[in-house]
């Protein structure tokens, strides 16, 4: 069985990724500031291609569901659907999944340990965010740490505004994460961490910058 990577090697990763998404985007449409006119799906493949390159890689699967996440996570395979009644989890898909690489004996073993949400165009923590953060909450909450094999959360974002915009980058970013920091902070054994937040500006444009808010468990 593989070492899963560091936490600061895949979170390194995820940034880079997002930068040269930045910049291949940049380049291909001449324009200067809005990434978040692109897909997030053209986000999630750069981050992919990144992670990929880290010398421990993890299995890499893009939009997996909550609950074959769940099913790879739990101690019993079979309580993913009463996890996800007991905490109110509708099943749909997150961005990346990161899962231990070795060599499977059946299709039933994989280990996961790390969930994504990668959005673009964050201007502001909307409520389909809010939910991202609650679902990795709830996904990554526990009372011991055996109880699941995830170990991190990571909500990776863009965000561009243009110069004319009321608030600027600083503002609304430091409103996202005390948004997000409420919602962990009302989970147990719950911690957050932030990644980035490094603004540019483009003259007479707007600014931009890329985030990584980082959710983990504390057991």
């Amino acid at each position: 069985m593989n070492i899963f990577p560091k936490q600061e090697e895949v979170i390194d990763a995820v940034v880079a990724g997002l930068n040269k998404a930045k910049r291949n985007y940049s380049f291909w449409t001449s324009d200067e500031l809005y990434l978040s006119n692109a897909s997030e799906n053209f986000l999630t493949i750069h981050v992919a291609q990144e992670i990929a390159k880290i010398e421990d890689t993890p299995e890499i699967f893009i939009d997996a569901t909550v609950s074959d996440i769940l099913r790879c996570s739990l101690p019993n395979r079979s309580s993913f659907k009463l996890f996800m009644k007991n905490k109110s989890i509708t099943d749909r898909y997150l961005s990346i999944t990161l899962d231990t690489r070795f060599k499977h004996m059946t299709d039933n073993d994989s280990i996961s340990k790390v969930v994504m949400s990668i959005r673009n165009g964050v201007r502001n923590a909307q409520e389909e965010y809010r939910n991202d953060i609650h679902l990795m909450c709830k996904m990554l909450e526990r009372t011991n740490k055996e109880d699941s094999t995830l170990d991190y959360g990571l909500f990776s974002f863009y965000l561009d505004i243009s110069n004319s915009a009321r608030k600027d980058a600083k503002k609304r970013l430091e409103e996202i994460i005390k948004s997000f920091d409420e919602i962990v902070n009302s989970y147990e054994n719950l911690k957050s961490s932030f990644k980035g937040g490094d603004i540019k500006k483009i003259e007479k444009i707007g600014e931009w910058c890329i985030g990584c808010y980082i959710i983990e468990h504390t057991l």
